[in-house]
């Protein structure tokens, strides 16, 4: 079967950016959430896939096929979230999603209907009346409703309130139902991506530092304090800080950096777990060593 998407050597550059060389993929089925902090690359990468941007150089494909302008059949597979939200503003949101469907042979009037009742979105309002949150609510069921194969949400949360955050992530789930639907999520909403995810691709400055499954994330990374009074050089962690005899250390392997302390002499620590929000902005913040784990 083939991936969801490929991106081979990919490249492209800004005056003052660069976004690669990029290797990078997905298999059918599989969460991928997209980490980075703002200017990373992010949403270039998502322009690139989406012909929106042009590489430099490097390769795209989607489900094995080349994503060119000039046989776009592949655009069939993909529903697309992007960062800006593009209507026609003097049509309603129904006039929108029904110009839609006409593009969109597996596009579902039903589905759609549902998604916009989950989402408590106003169909009868003309887009130039629609909040921020209901144009984005109106990108996620156009993206949704055609049931695509594969999903690229570049932010698709931002600006929803809690409720239907929870409502948007509900339906996310269901896409996955069939085991052959895959997500490419980038958000600055850790939470989401922890609850959505199944694996975790970290960029900086352009670059992919870190490509990890969130559960090994999750079991390997600790915070650990213990007492010493002595100076204790440990490698391979993320911080260490020392506050008298109390040491505080941050850790991408918390079961060796433990076997250490003990090697070491050291006992009467305490392990405590870390949430993925936390890893990701110690494997951001700090280190390249952290990629190497």
């Amino acid at each position: 079967m083939a991936k969801a998407f490929s991106l081979i050597e990919l490249v492209k550059t800004y005056p003052e950016f660069q976004l690669g060389p990029i290797d990078l993929d997905l298999e059918p089925g599989v969460v991928l959430g997209y980490v980075g902090p703002n200017a990373s690359g992010k949403t270039t990468t998502f322009h690139c896939m989406m012909g929106l941007a042009r590489p430099k150089s490097g390769r795209i494909e989607i489900f094995g096929r080349e994503n060119s302008n000039r046989s776009p059949e592949w655009k069939l597979d993909v529903g697309y979230v992007g960062d800006l939200h593009v209507f026609h503003e003097g049509w309603t949101a129904e006039e929108h999603l029904r110009l839609r469907s006409q593009f969109y042979p597996g596009w579902s009037a039903s589905r759609a209907a549902d998604l916009a009742k989950r989402f408590d979105l106003p169909l009868g309002k003309k887009v130039k009346a629609l909040s921020s949150g209901n144009r984005v609510k109106l990108s996620l069921v156009s993206a949704l409703a055609h049931s695509p194969r594969l999903l690229l949400l570049d932010e698709p949360t931002s600006g929803l309130d809690p409720v239907v955050r929870r409502e948007v992530l509900d339906a996310l789930f269901e896409v996955l139902e069939d085991g052959e639907r895959s997500i490419f999520y980038a958000t600055h909403i850790l939470p989401d991506i922890s609850r959505l995810a199944d694996e975790l691709a970290f960029l900086s400055a352009g670059k992919i530092i870190q490509r990890s499954r969130k559960d090994d994330l999750l079991e390997k990374w600790r915070r650990i304090t213990f007492t010493s009074a002595d100076a204790v050089t440990i490698e391979g962690v993320a911080t260490h800080e020392r506050e008298g005899m109390t040491h505080r250390v941050t850790t991408p392997d918390g079961e060796a950096t433990m076997r250490f302390l003990r090697g070491a002499g050291v006992d009467g620590f305490e392990e405590t777990r870390m949430t993925i929000e936390d890893i990701a902005i110690e494997i951001l913040k700090g280190g390249q060593h952290a990629a190497n784990h």
